[in-house]
């Protein structure tokens, strides 16, 4: 089937071809007279997918020979919307309000592009076929009136008010959060009409904010009954039969290094010195794979979720707790099912020799990224005691950490400085602290294990030629570089190569900016100029790692690509793919990849929504009060400021009432016309919280020292190099993690920091 649409694709693409009638194509393609209904059905699906295009003469040809794009619809507030063209070499176009014709946020859409893009002005379009509606129900607040009711989306780019018949409200009241069901599509100058389906509760009732977020992004908390069935008949002990031809690793020496309150233990490690001087490094994962089968209601429901979710109050699993808890968790002191990558690192951080097996093992402790931290850096004498027997093993392991961190920075991987917050909750869900999270060597040891293991793995598959799962990181666009290139030339520094971008020389711009005033918006500035890391079936290497070879293998329990690739491995290791498996996987896992990158983004999506929600009501309790902050970037409409708990919020230009500010886009600041006083990055100023507004996620200051502003106007010719901000602690960050992708990525959710990559 998929050939065969590859096939009427490829003749479409021709240069020589003309879009043709149905009757044309059968009969230019010789499509036999039994086959007509199917080729029917192609067309139908490649139609239904936006691959190809129907004309209102009935003639069919790809959009792209139509000077039509394919691709996602991307809401705006105001009213308007850009399209996400499928092909990432196109840049978005934008589509005025009155060219949407009924389209919504994240609908799968075609555009007629009708003006061109020049320089830095988009491309300009509009909406003539909705491929595929991604809206079927709404989450919002409903309000009523004498004869009707409505539903403002919570979302604020889904433009317009879902519009609910009288005998459709089914009991909802004012102020309640309720999920809506669309019954009838928006149009032209016509709001959507729907139905209300779920009243999730009254607004300002304690969980129904985040209870909101998990309906709007369609994560499911519970399981359907034949997976709860199916994993309680699942045994939660080892026995004998079951550990038949594996390596038996239980007398060996491993812990878990995890945060205080992880459940799910999906990878141990151990380590040992050579007498040749190098490491044996050993990575063990769960082998989730041996539980949960192919094509099984468990493996279904997995696909469907891609991920595990952890948003700011609680853990949506991708598995049942009897597997991701129990019987796959590894526990200590019980002997668990494991996937083992047994590597020999040399002196420079080199892999010379790996072993991939299955084995059973039986983890000694379960150790925390708190204890372990204590043990190496503060030389905590309980701890030593208590842990006395392994404490050679964590200086081992820090040693060897430091070692493979230094190889990586040398060949020139990105190593982002962003801080992240940790966001405590009393026990009914409202927030009474907001605080830096802090990065330790405990931390790093993980980190750098995995991504070791991550890159050993992918290498090993890559030239067995065998279908695989790899995670990519694609080259940045060059326009984007270029423009990046310009922004940090304004602030006084120098991007090399930007022909033929190096990830090294934007590591190189970081580590000059690190410390100074602007290193927060550069960070934040290169990240945008890069790709988001995804999942492919075709290897094009890693390019904030600078690693020609990359996968995740290491997380089974909370990312379906890494079981997917557990199951691949294993065959090849056993000599059972056949060249019709090798048909099967080469024909699912492009959509796989792709399914499991967009779980990711809206898992990603829905936890930054609800961090973001949880800090607004945070700060809400604080209206009226002096902060000191640090401006963390200015635009043309006012600035940015960004607390020291990490809590960011916007002074706008009109709130600055003793002058007029004008926006330097050279030096990114606003000058006084009169007082010629200058905001720049890095400043420290103080302001008010003037408003929280839990609704729109929006924090509002403004400047009440207005001595901050410098008034020295030969600092805007400086080189952006001094040193005015507060000293404060930062982690670091690899790279993917920065590019919102995982390692062990998702355990920071949990504050359980793992490398995210």
């Amino acid at each position: 089937m998929m050939d065969r649409k590859e096939r009427i694709l490829a003749f479409m693409r021709e240069d020589a071809y003309k879009p043709l009638l149905f009757s044309e194509l059968v009969t230019v393609l010789d499509v036999p007279k039994s086959d007509i209904g199917l080729f029917e059905n192609l067309l139908k699906e490649l139609e239904e997918e936006g691959l190809i295009f129907k004309n209102r003469k009935n003639r069919y040809g790809v959009p792209e020979r139509m000077n039509l794009v394919c691709g996602y619809l991307q809401g705006n507030e105001h009213g308007y919307g850009f399209l996400i063209p499928d092909d990432e070499n196109m840049k978005d176009i934008f589509i005025p309000s009155g060219g949407l014709n009924g389209a919504m946020h994240k609908d799968r859409v075609i555009a007629r592009i009708n003006k061109k893009g020049i320089g830095d002005k988009r491309a300009e379009g509009e909406i003539i076929k909705i491929v595929k509606r991604a809206n079927k129900t709404v989450v919002g607040t409903f309000e009523s009136s004498k004869y009707f009711g409505f539903v403002v989306p919570d979302d604020p780019r889904i433009s317009g008010d879902i519009f609910i018949p009288k005998d459709e409200i089914n009991g909802a009241k004012s102020g309640q959060k309720v999920v809506a069901e669309i019954v009838v599509w928006p149009e032209k100058r016509r709001n959507a009409e729907g139905r209300i389906i779920e009243i999730i509760g009254d607004k300002d009732e304690p969980g129904s904010d985040i209870l909101s977020i998990i309906k709007a992004y369609n994560l499911r908390e519970d399981f359907p009954e034949e997976v709860i069935r199916e994993a309680k008949s699942i045994s939660q002990t080892v026995t004998e039969d079951m550990i038949k031809g594996r390596r038996d690793l239980r007398d060996l020496t491993m812990v878990t290094i995890d945060g205080e309150d992880a459940k799910d233990l999906d990878d141990a490690v151990s380590i040992e010195r050579l007498p040749n001087g190098n490491y044996r490094l050993g990575v063990h994962i769960a082998d989730v794979s041996y539980y949960v089968k192919e094509g099984s209601p468990l493996d279904k429901e997995a696909l469907k979720r891609g991920t595990s979710v952890y948003l700011v109050d609680r853990v949506i699993p991708m598995f049942p707790k009897e597997l991701s808890n129990g019987i796959c968790s590894l526990n200590p002191k019980v002997d668990r099912l494991a996937f083992t990558v047994m590597m020999e690192i040399d002196k420079s951080g080199r892999v010379v020799d790996h072993e991939i097996f299955e084995s059973v093992i039986n983890v000694n402790e379960r150790m925390t990224y708190t204890d372990v931290y204590k043990i190496l850096e503060e030389n905590d004498e309980g701890l030593i005691e208590r842990y006395k027997y392994l404490c050679d093993t964590f200086h081992t392991m820090k040693e060897l950490a430091l070692i493979l961190r230094k190889k990586r920075m040398d060949r020139g991987a990105i190593d982002f400085n962003f801080d992240e917050a940790k966001i405590v909750l009393d026990e009914k869900g409202v927030p009474i602290e907001v605080k830096r999270y802090e990065m330790t060597i405990a931390n790093n040891i993980i980190e750098e294990f995995m991504l070791v293991c991550n890159e050993t793995v992918a290498e090993h598959f890559f030239w067995t030629n065998t279908p695989f799962v790899y995670r990519i990181h694609e080259d940045p666009d060059p326009d984007k570089i270029e423009a990046f290139s310009e922004f940090v030339h304004n602030l006084g520094y120098t991007l090399k190569g930007i022909n033929k971008i190096h990830p090294k020389a934007l590591q190189d711009v970081l580590e000059k900016a690190r410390g100074t005033k602007e290193e927060t918006i550069i960070s934040t500035v290169m990240l945008r100029s890069l790709q988001k890391a995804r999942y492919s079936h075709i290897n094009s290497g890693h390019f904030g790692l600078a690693a020609k070879y990359y996968c995740h293998f290491t997380s089974p329990i909370r990312r379906y690509p890494d079981l997917i690739i557990h199951r691949i491995m294993k065959e090849y290791l056993k000599g059972t793919v056949n060249p019709e498996r090798e048909d099967l996987l080469n024909s699912r896992l492009p959509e796989i990849a792709k399914l499991c990158s967009e779980r990711e983004r809206a898992a990603e999506e829905a936890e930054r929504e609800t961090e973001e929600l949880k800090k607004v009501e945070f700060m809400k309790k604080h209206e009226g009060q002096v902060f000191e902050g640090i401006i963390s970037n200015v635009t043309s409409f006012g600035m940015f400021v960004e607390l020291e708990n990490t809590i960011e919020g916007l002074v706008r230009i009109s709130s600055l009432e003793d002058d007029y500010y004008v926006y330097n886009d050279k030096s990114y600041s606003l000058i006084g016309e009169r007082s010629r006083k200058v905001y720049r990055i890095g400043d420290v100023v103080n302001v008010m919280l003037i408003k929280a507004d839990v609704a729109a996620r929006r924090i509002e200051f403004t400047i009440v020292d207005k001595n901050n502003g410098e008034n020295d106007e030969k600092a805007l010719e400086s080189d952006g190099k001094e040193n005015g901000k507060p000293k404060r602690k930062r982690r670091r960050k690899t790279p993917d993690e920065a590019v919102l992708l995982h390692v062990q990525g998702k355990k920071k959710k949990k504050k359980t920091k793992k490398a995210k990559v």
